[in-house]
């Protein structure tokens, strides 16, 4: 089967790149592979032709573009088309959007380059050499996954080039046409223009210009930019706003039955037995399905039996009444408290991974001569759902030999092969309709619940079936942003220099865990994600050393918006404050200090300080700085103490992320990062009991309120660097920021997650 074919293929590729490292080196050496033309054809409507494989023309102008990347409230349905836009010179209002076919010219390979475990300051051949054997095997693989906060900076030139290709063919045409030389010819808001004064529009040109060669191409400069950078309205909000924005839940193919599920408590828990007959005997029940054997391991969702019913509140109540046995299986016992106790005894035993190391060990370990203090601090941080507003869920049909797919999901790819899979069919035999999410942040770049609604649905005789988790299902059967313990000891001397800074950690691995699940790899190697935020940090100690300890994890991890960075920049951050504090040197003014040899940092650091001022009587500021996907950001925390409740009243948010795309959505994502990271900073914690998640619902896992929200001020300092990443990186900086805060207000060092006092 070719769904089979192609995640051997991703397997031959990956263990080829980790074992036979001669026979990958001469293949990395070759060019790259183009990714302009696909092997699948662009969907159009009517007479519109595709120039390339990203953008095709209709006869009346209106412009089509490929869109491989997952709305979710990030804002891609806007700033991705305006790259095509602004190199092709069409009005954005010009441009809709079609579902990029499953094609690996639209695989995501910034993400794949972007998780490899160099410190950003290393320009050294060796990380050259690996960035480009693995961008080359990323372009292979051909991940269509929506993640990373890479969007922007995978599509900066494929889709530029694409757009400046089509405007190239559409000049060539008209040219021709006119029997002149190209060069004088121009574009403009979707026509070519001769210097004569003729014009002739795209729509016109279009199918012309598809046999046209229009030799070089060439891109636009930064100032010749005219959509680019500027602020541009989101194209998803008026649909949002009039209720016809398509989520999955929304989905309505005729003749749709519902599902509610019943999962295992325990984690990694089974059914021992089960008896349906009350729940058949209900109103609208249809049928009674097991579908446990679908599951890929370490999945969030456990274990189970679904109820298929014509609505589902029918769905639902009938699963109430299913009499279950569960096998509670090894986990019975698990406890949050049994996984610190093992983080930390393994990091008094093992020494793990060394992800960077710089200077004299004999000063990292605290044995260099002139040491007047020594800083010690353990920190840690819990399992974290993801909390997507929209619940869980996944529509699906499987009928005479194939899949129909509705899904809010961020890996169309991965969700056409698990559909494959468990469906018993080919690849190509999977029709997949990505909707817009109700949020993702890293949960649905699993595709456990598509392999759930699959097997539900192969029982359903053809029909349709929309299959939703309840809010307590979600939230107790996650893939969690893993717990993680650590550790830092740091020397001074008199005069308050750092000597030497020791960090090590311990957690479980996400990558380990997701590429198990979803490609069958067994768990190897170091894994960024889990060190990320401590290891590439920007301030300079000469002697420093950053290791951490992958433990196994019984619980099932998936990535969590900012993923490593959400827990390490409070790890770092604050211990950075400790070490301000045992040298008796302003917080800011010891930042600078170590960020000398960083002047971006340090100017998104002066810049997030001089806007914030001084703190009003009876508050008190905070400060982080943290890079991030790329981008840098500094955040003030003005933040008050009133009993035991900390409120936090204003952040100013400073950022760089190279080139700004579109400011106004960089900044929608700078407050949306603040707000899901303050939640997570005051409230946030899954815990474990007898193997069983306790939280359940948003009474005992809290999301901050309208009314606790915080003033945020975005400052977008200007650059003409690449684009980096803006989905993620204002979440990691809150929680050390107010935590900082926190401590010039009371005294108190908070070192755990959630902040409390």
């Amino acid at each position: 089967m070719q769904g089979a074919k192609n995640k051997s293929r991703r397997r031959f590729i990956l263990g080829g790149l980790a074992v036979t490292g001669a026979l990958v080196v001469g293949w990395g050496v070759m060019p790259a592979r183009q990714r302009l033309n696909g092997s699948h054809p662009l969907p159009l409507e009517g007479s519109s032709v595709a120039l390339n494989g990203w953008v095709g023309i209709g006869p009346d102008g209106t412009v089509t573009i490929a869109m491989p990347r997952s709305e979710m409230g990030q804002g891609v349905h806007t700033a991705l088309p305006m790259l095509v836009a602004e190199e092709l010179d069409v009005p954005l209002s010009a441009v809709r959007l079609v579902q990029a076919p499953i094609d690996k010219i639209f695989g995501n390979i910034a993400m794949l380059k972007d998780g490899l475990p160099f410190h950003p300051d290393d320009t050294g051949r060796l990380k050259t050499a690996v960035s480009w054997v693995v961008g080359k095997v990323a372009r292979e693989l051909g991940l269509i996954i929506t993640g990373g906060s890479s969007s922007i900076k995978d599509a900066w030139e494929p889709m530029r080039e694409a757009g400046a290709a089509a405007r190239a063919m559409l000049v060539a045409a008209a040219a021709a046409q006119w029997s002149v030389p190209a060069a004088d010819c121009r574009t403009e808001d979707g026509h070519v223009l001769h210097a004569d004064g003729r014009k002739l529009a795209y729509g016109a040109l279009a199918a012309q210009a598809v046999n046209a060669r229009p030799g070089e191409v060439r891109l636009k400069t930064p100032a010749e930019f005219r959509l680019i950078g500027k602020p541009q309205p989101r194209r998803d909000t008026p649909s949002k706003v009039n209720g016809t924005a398509i989520f999955g839940i929304d989905a309505r193919p005729p003749g749709m039955l519902y599902a509610a599920v019943r999962m295992s408590p325990v984690i990694g828990g089974t059914v021992a037995s089960m008896n349906s007959a009350a729940a058949l005997k209900m109103p609208g029940v249809v049928k009674v399905v097991d579908y446990s054997a679908a599951l890929p391991p370490h999945a969030g969702a456990g274990a189970g039996v679904a109820v298929i019913a014509r609505s589902y509140w029918q769905a639902k109540q009938a699963a109430l009444a299913l009499a279950i046995q569960w096998h509670d299986g090894p986990l019975a016992k698990l406890s949050t408290e049994a996984i610190y106790a093992d983080f930390a005894s393994r990091l008094d035993k093992e020494d793990g991974h060394a992800y960077y190391q710089a200077g004299d060990i004999a000063a990292v370990e605290g044995k260099a001569a002139g040491v007047a203090k020594t800083v010690t601090a353990e920190y840690r941080a819990p399992y974290l759902a993801h909390a997507a507003m929209e619940p869980v869920n996944c529509t699906a049909q499987v009928k005479d030999g194939e899949v129909r797919l509705w899904a809010p999901t961020q890996s169309p790819g991965f969700a056409v092969d698990v559909a494959a899979k468990v469906a018993g069919v080919a690849a190509d035999k999977v029709a997949l309709q990505v909707t817009m999410l109700g949020g993702g942040f890293g949960r649905r770049l699993d595709v456990d619940m598509v392999a759930q609604a699959v097997a539900i649905a192969r029982q359903a005789d053809g029909h349709p079936v929309q299959m939703i988790w309840s809010r307590e299902d979600d939230t107790t059967h996650d893939v969690y942003r893993p717990a993680a313990l650590a550790r830092f000891s740091a020397t001074l001397d008199a005069a308050g220099n750092v000597l030497g800074y020791d960090n090590k950690s311990a957690s479980g691995s996400v990558s380990h865990q997701f590429f198990r699940r979803n490609l069958g790899l067994p768990p190897a190697g170091p894994d960024k994600t889990t060190a990320e935020g401590e290891f590439d940090m920007q301030y300079h100690f000469a002697n420093q050393r950053i290791r951490h300890v992958i433990v196994d994890s019984p619980v099932p991890l998936g990535y969590w918006r900012s993923v490593g960075h959400s827990h390490n920049a409070f790890f770092k951050e604050s211990f950075i404050d400790e070490l301000a504090h045992a040298a008796g040197k302003d917080s800011v003014t010891f930042r600078r200090a170590l960020l000398a040899q960083h002047p971006r940092h340090l100017a998104v650091l002066n810049a997030a300080v001089a806007r914030a001022g001084a703190a009003p009587a009876g508050r008190a500021h905070g400060v982080a700085l943290h890079q991030s996907f790329g981008t840098i950001v500094a955040q003030v925390a003005e933040v008050s103490v009133e009993g035991t409740e900390i409120r936090v009243h204003r952040v100013v948010c400073a950022i760089d992320c190279g080139l700004a795309v579109n400011p106004n959505i960089i900044a929608q994502q700078a407050e949306s990062g603040v707000i899901f990271g303050l939640s997570a900073a005051l409230f946030g914690a899954a815990t474990i009991k007898d193997g069983k998640v306790e939280q359940t619902n948003f009474h005992d896992y809290p999301v901050v309120r309208l009314n606790q929200a915080p003033e945020v001020e975005t400052i977008i300092l200007p650059s003409a660097a690449h684009p980096e990443g803006m989905g993620e990186p204002a979440t990691p900086s809150i929680a050390p920021a107010v935590a900082n805060a926190v401590f010039r207000l009371t005294g108190k060092r908070l070192r755990s997650l959630p902040l409390q006092l």
